[in-house]
């Protein structure tokens, strides 16, 4: 089966970006490790945040609706709880 694309949009607390504590600046470290790693294994096609903290997308490769759903699932922001995270289907019309 060929890899299929989706996209999380992760929303953090409002005023996150301006008074993030030392453990969620870690956990936020161990986020973008997370995405890196998924990018090393050609999984992910483009991350990043919105610069007024608003949200984030992460758009990735996966075998499978509950593949993509554990890739999020297991993202420490999304683990932690520090991200609420929204799943989609997800059509790259250009790039």
């Amino acid at each position: 089966m060929s890899d299929d694309t989706f996209i999380y949009l992760i929303r953090p607390r409002v005023g996150f970006i301006d008074s993030m504590t030392a453990e969620e600046a870690d956990t936020m470290d161990r986020h973008f490790a997370y995405l890196q790693a998924l990018q090393a294994e050609n999984r992910l096609a483009l991350a990043g945040p919105c610069l007024d903290g608003a949200f984030g997308v992460v758009i990735l490769r996966a075998q499978s609706d509950e593949d993509a759903r554990d890739l999020m699932a297991n993202d420490p922001a999304v683990r932690a709880g520090i991200m609420q995270a929204d799943l989609h289907r997800f059509k790259i019309s250009l790039s």
